[in-house]
């Protein structure tokens, strides 16, 4: 399917990424979506015959925008990916309304499967910016993608933090089109990203203005492309909550909490998750041990995974007998489920043996950099087949760990 065809549907008013979904299994390809007039829209479940004359006149309508839409992307250094390209993240596209296009500004790579997001208020404290860059840099030096929603506050401190590691990488989502800066102050830092270190990306149109409704769904996505969400400082009106909720409860996601001060009113939202079922979050290994396995259909791994149904919801009311709060237990892949490693990855995992092994003695067993070490032990380690101990300590997993 043409990437055209997705956008022509992505820019039809009245069609979201789930009324466009019913469309195109009644008329079989986004292209004949794209054809489609009011006697088949109607028989769409939720369009019915009040919005199918409209919907149908906007789909021709969109079918004229679809070249200078692309010019535009073009002008600004910006590319779009469908759903059904190659470079469409795969965990994106597991959620129940993942976007129909993607508008990119630099790129994705294979890396970018091993993501966090973070995610927090945009009148952050001292303390919580601090804490922001640091979970950022230690996830960007351990290998993982850092994503974010470029906000002011925690969000940008996040972005600075992995950027701020040599080789580390993030990515922003943003709810505005990716040709509009916002924060205005951020549009250098933005530049930084999509020129090396990672993607500026959005669903909205080219020259999309920010709106307040914009940024819940510009929340999915953060959500969406990541293996857990980490909450660093958030009221309990905070769109960071929204996330958190969304991860859990709609994506499968863990959601992790940064503890704050007691006496401080953004610290009720991390408190209030923390209370609820999420991972208390003090040091990197928090998130990495507790990452749930990658999907089925990534990379060679075969493993075991849930739907958000097949895992306790975080805010669940619990039933009666049941205990107060609800806890979220990430999943583990099943070492007999697992195809053959990549070399280096073998490697290691033979390198540590039975026993606990530090870092060093994997660097001498193997003659690999340490560098590589660090960051295979991290793949390794979110693959669920090796466990941090203490410090720079490893142990293989096994059924019964």
């Amino acid at each position: 399917m043409s990437t055209r065809h997705w956008l022509q549907l992505s820019l039809t008013r009245g069609l979201g990424p789930i009324l466009t979904s019913r469309l195109i299994a009644l008329a079989g390809s986004a292209e004949a979506a794209c054809d489609a007039g009011g006697t088949l829209l109607r028989e769409v479940d939720g369009i019915g015959k009040a919005k199918a004359d409209s919907i149908a006149a906007s789909l021709r309508q969109a079918s004229g925008l679809v070249a200078a839409e692309m010019d535009k992307a073009a002008a600004a250094g910006a590319t779009v990916i469908s759903a059904d390209d190659a470079a469409y993240p795969i965990l994106l596209r597991s959620i129940p309304d993942p976007p129909l296009v993607l508008y990119m500004r630099g790129d994705f790579q294979d890396r970018d499967l091993h993501a966090v997001g973070i995610v927090g208020s945009r009148k952050c404290s001292i303390y919580g910016r601090e804490q922001a860059e640091r979970f950022g840099a230690l996830l960007a030096g351990a290998g993982v993608s850092v994503i974010s929603g470029g906000a002011r506050g925690i969000d940008s401190a996040a972005h600075r933090g992995a950027i701020a590691q040599p080789n580390g990488r993030t990515i922003a989502v943003l709810g505005s089109g990716v040709d509009v800066a916002y924060p205005p102050e951020n549009r250098a830092l933005f530049d930084e990203i999509a020129k090396g270190r990672g993607a500026v990306v959005s669903e909205y149109p080219m020259g999309t203005n920010p709106a307040a409704e914009n940024f819940p769904r510009r929340n999915r996505i953060v959500s969406g492309m990541s293996r857990g969400v980490v909450v660093i400082e958030a009221d309990e009106r905070s769109g960071a909550l929204i996330t958190a909720r969304q991860a859990c409860d709609e994506h499968g996601r863990p959601v992790f909490a940064v503890p704050g001060r007691v006496d401080n009113p953004l610290s009720q939202g991390p408190h209030k998750l923390i209370r609820d079922g999420a991972f208390l979050c003090a040091r990197v290994e928090d998130v990495l041990d507790n990452l749930g396995p990658l999907p089925a259909n990534v990379h060679a791994p075969i493993l075991e995974q849930a739907t958000p149904a097949d895992a306790p919801g975080l805010f669940a009311k619990p039933q009666a007998g049941e205990d107060d709060a609800p806890t979220v237990t990430p999943l583990r892949p099943s070492p007999r489920d697992l195809p053959e490693l990549p070399d280096r990855q073998q490697l290691i995992i033979d390198a540590i043996g039975l026993e606990d092994c530090g870092v060093d003695k994997i660097v001498e067993r193997t003659d690999l950099p340490p560098h590589v070490v660090l960051q295979e032990l991290t793949f390794l380690t979110l693959r669920g087949l090796v466990k941090r101990v203490d410090g720079q300590t490893y142990v293989r997993r096994n059924r019964s760990t």
